[in-house]
């Protein structure tokens, strides 16, 4: 390992020992694997699945028996680094791509490791996150971001790059219509990339008053309230992408498209929904999901610095790792887009 200056064995986190009871305490620092870089952490986002895990100790699946730091929205500065890396790389600002490939399973060599069955990612149990004030990552995950983009918004290149792969998957271009179900923050980052994109009509749907109004601040040409406006109201659109969740949503959204149209489901809600399954064969329609995202923070990083996305104005509020509780409360307020944690 090389570093500038000593790294402390231990550092301080905020530990979810089980649903409901957040502690912060001393953990050990994390050990460097020879191709890792320790980042001292400077800025973390509060998602909608580190909340689901305060409250409900699991998503699906994976479940939370042994206690786990949160946190995947990250960024920081390397301090040290593996034997395998550059010394030079140590001081260098960067954004966390929280996830870890096999890189020799079929999906990782057809470049879609974010499928990849071995995947390890932050604050996925049991793989430790970023609410502490270190943490290790392989160094090509760790990505140098230029002087002009602040450590706060690079902390949210991850949820940009949910919005970017959305749109990759909806086949975005110059002149689209698109329909974007939400404006929570993954809903407002999708507003942005469709307006980067070069989409001409971006229209957002979401139920409260504050949050259409802020869509329309970030790229939407128009909001929709769906308890005023019907499904068959909506204006015909080449793709649709929902950011909700929500059944109701995502069922007008795909009588919405246009023929070849494509629904692209980004929101986590039911397991199982009812489609209208004959429109989506009379038309010839691509219903698909996103999990995650692969091969998108290099074009994070020039959206982000050539001003065409804005993530600072994202960040409504900030908090300690002593705070991260009331981080959570904050993301139930209409009026909140982004929490940070700062270490």
């Amino acid at each position: 390992m090389s570093s500038l200056q000593e790294v402390p064995s231990r550092m301080r986190a905020s530990v979810l020992e089980s649903a409901h009871h957040l502690v912060v305490r001393e953990v050990d620092t994390p050990v460097l694997a020879s191709d890792q870089v320790l980042v001292r952490i400077a800025a973390v986002g509060v998602c909608g699945s580190d909340v689901h895990y305060f409250h409900e100790g699991r998503i699906g699946d994976f479940v939370v028996d042994a206690p786990l730091i949160l946190g995947h929205e990250a960024s920081g500065t390397i301090v040290a680094v593996g034997t395998e890396v550059s010394a030079d790389r140590i001081g260098e600002r960067v954004s966390i791509e929280p996830q870890r490939a096999c890189r020799i399973c079929t999906q990782c060599k057809r470049g879609r490791y974010n499928l990849c069955p071995s995947i390890e990612f932050y604050a996925t149990p049991p793989i430790h996150g970023a609410f502490a004030e270190f943490a290790v990552i392989q160094a090509d995950y760790a990505f140098a971001i230029p002087d002009s983009v602040s450590l706060e918004a690079a902390s949210l290149f991850e949820p940009l790059s949910v919005a970017i792969w959305a749109h990759k998957k909806a086949l975005t271009q110059p002149g689209s219509r698109v329909l974007i179900a939400g404006a929570g923050p993954v809903g407002i980052l999708l507003a942005q990339v469709a307006r980067a994109y070069g989409a001409t009509e971006v229209i957002v749907s979401d139920l409260a008053a504050a949050r259409r109004d802020r869509a329309l601040e970030f790229g939407a040409t128009s909001v929709i309230d769906p308890t005023v406006v019907s499904a068959d109201e909506v204006p015909e659109v080449d793709a649709f992408v929902d950011a909700s969740g929500a059944p109701s949503a995502i069922r007008a959204g795909i009588l919405a498209l246009a023929p070849a149209g494509i629904a692209v489901l980004v929101g986590m809600g039911a397991d199982d929904v009812s489609l209208p399954v004959s429109r989506i064969q009379g038309r010839e329609l691509l219903v698909t999901g996103v999990f995650r995202y692969a091969n998108t923070w290099p074009l994070a990083i020039e959206l982000v610095a050539s001003g065409a996305v804005d993530l600072e104005s994202l960040v409504t509020s900030t908090f300690s790792l002593d705070r991260v509780e009331e981080a959570f409360e904050a993301t139930r307020d209409p009026n909140t887009l982004k929490a940070l944690i700062t270490p």
